[in-house]
């Protein structure tokens, strides 16, 4: 789908779904809510109405098109919410920031929401140059929509622009070398690469030939007039990335996927290949969308804190609580999930379906308005596009496990009841045929939305169902950190910045 159709297609239907819940009367029955209303500093939420609505289509346009590269999505994500964090800091009665320590405003000067507003505009301006300096002219333009000056570097405390300015700066200091390799400079080459790998991982089957059974294959993506790609493991280097809330993803381990053993465990490895084969040729319309709908980090993780945010009337410096707090979470845990990956290195279902159904005719989704078809099994693929990384353990299922525990620790209860509506037809992958009627998706605890999640990928068939608890115990383990790490820094009980000791949770591997 072009991008540009996809931002205007998800961004008015997320939103409306999150005014929904507000409206309380059963979403099926309400006509299109209007939008929200004009962004005012005084009373709006710049986070919200500003910042959210001017990175949405570069994340959709430049770094992800479906949403489904968690990586760098992510990464951008809490590095954006990190920013208001730390900017909306001096106005709050106890917080300090993440990476910076920026005083304390007098409470006069929060009052309504124009100062601080007008502090995590500017932090977001400073960090989202760093992280996308291509379009640094829209960041501009969101500054000057705004009546802001984005060439106003001061960093006068005693300002909202100043405070901006500094944590802006502060954190895109911190983060541009936390070994994500942001700048493309960590391979120390002549021409930068940002993003690219530097921890040498090569794989060790080919897109052509399946070595090993048990181990990950890049996907030949064949597209039209004949080209087509070949995946690498993307961004390796997430594992060595600096976490904010523990001191090393090496105390986070899950155990070895046992049933993806192909020499050693030849029955098991067939049946799980078969249990997604069966999954597979028997999805329902609400299955497929569930599996569209977590394939997209953003409207699955990221408008669902939109939804919490707007439907339990958080006020601007709570959603920026709550928002930095999940994201924060789920990036803790994409680091272990990324040093797992690379640890088991485990197949996909594609290459495993593939190898042992070689010569067969097999059951499998024909493509859209096709439904089960008979094909030849080395045919066979997923419903979604398999993702470019091994397979164990589920990051999906890790990002959901963390989001939400993270969120049951900030509201206190388990309680979600997000509904969805979707139109007949609306379906990404299969436009025009799924849903076959309207139907409204609803998610009534946290604990469904992240058993959804996870089993999700099974339906997709792009997970085997071992790969899901591990995700989910690691996901809830750094969810659960995650959330005392913000705590504390909410508190303004972290420790001194400069006191050199380890008592602020990052055991000395914050670059403050």
């Amino acid at each position: 789908m072009n991008n540009q159709v996809t931002v205007r297609r998800l961004m008015p239907m997320m939103l409306a779904t999150a005014l929904l819940a507000v409206a309380s009367a059963p979403a099926a029955a309400q006509p299109a809510p209007p939008p929200l209303p004009p962004y005012d500093a005084a009373t709006g939420n710049g986070a919200i109405q500003v910042v959210i609505p001017a990175v949405l289509p570069t994340i959709f346009g430049f770094v992800s098109q479906g949403g489904m590269d968690a990586t760098i999505v992510i990464r951008a994500t809490t590095v954006i919410t990190n920013a208001w964090f730390d900017a909306s800091a001096p106005y709050h009665p106890t917080a300090v920031g993440i990476y910076s320590r920026l005083g304390r405003r007098p409470a006069s000067e929060s009052a309504d929401n124009t100062n601080i507003n007008t502090a995590i505009i500017t932090a977001s301006y400073r960090v989202m140059t760093s992280i996308f300096p291509i379009q640094a002219a829209e960041w501009r333009n969101m500054m000057l929509d705004n009546g802001l000056d984005p060439d106003d570097d001061s960093e006068d405390l005693t300002t909202a622009t100043g405070i901006g300015n500094a944590a802006g700066r502060a954190i895109a200091e911190a983060r541009e070398h936390d070994g994500m390799n942001q700048l493309g400079d960590e391979n120390r080459t002549r021409h930068r690469r940002p993003y690219s790998d530097y921890t040498g991982y090569a794989p060790v089957n080919s897109a052509y030939r399946l070595s090993d059974p048990s181990r990950w294959q890049p996907k030949l993506n064949e597209g039209i007039n004949g080209l087509s790609s070949v995946q690498s493991f993307v961004t390796p280097q997430y594992a060595l990335t600096t976490p904010y809330s523990y001191s090393s993803p090496e105390i986070f381990h899950a155990p070895a996927p046992v049933k993806s053993d192909w020499r050693r465990n030849k029955n098991a490895y067939r049946a799980q290949a078969a249990h997604v084969m069966t999954v597979q040729a028997n999805l329902t319309d609400a299955q497929k969308l569930d599996a569209e709908f977590f394939n997209n980090k953003i409207t699955s993780l990221g408008f669902s804190a939109l939804f919490m945010g707007l439907s339990r009337g958080l006020s601007l410096i709570e959603f920026i609580h709550y928002d930095f707090v999940t994201n924060m979470a789920a990036f803790d845990t994409g680091i272990a999930i990324w040093q797992e990956k690379a640890a088991h290195d485990a197949v996909r279902p594609f290459s495993a379906i593939r190898m042992l159904n070689k010569g067969k005719t097999v059951s499998g989704l024909g493509g859209p308005g096709q439904g089960t078809v008979q094909m030849k099994g080395e045919e066979w693929t997923s419903y979604i596009p398999v993702a470019d990384h091994p397979e164990y353990p589920s990051g999906s299922q890790a990002f959901c496990s963390a989001h939400a525990e993270a969120t049951r620790r900030f509201f206190g209860n388990d309680s979600l009841g997000w509904p969805i509506p979707y139109a007949a037809g609306s379906s990404v992958i299969e436009p025009g045929v799924t849903p076959a009627a309207p139907l409204t998706m609803t998610f009534a605890t946290w604990t469904e939305f992240e058993q959804r999640c996870g089993q999700s990928r099974v339906l997709a068939g792009v997970h085997f169902t071992d790969a899901l608890p591990p995700a989910q115990a690691i996901g809830h383990d750094i969810g659960g950190l995650a959330f005392d790490y913000f705590q504390a820094h909410v508190d303004g009980t972290i420790g001194d910045l400069d006191d050199g000791d380890d008592d602020d949770g990052c055991h000395g591997r914050h670059r403050h």
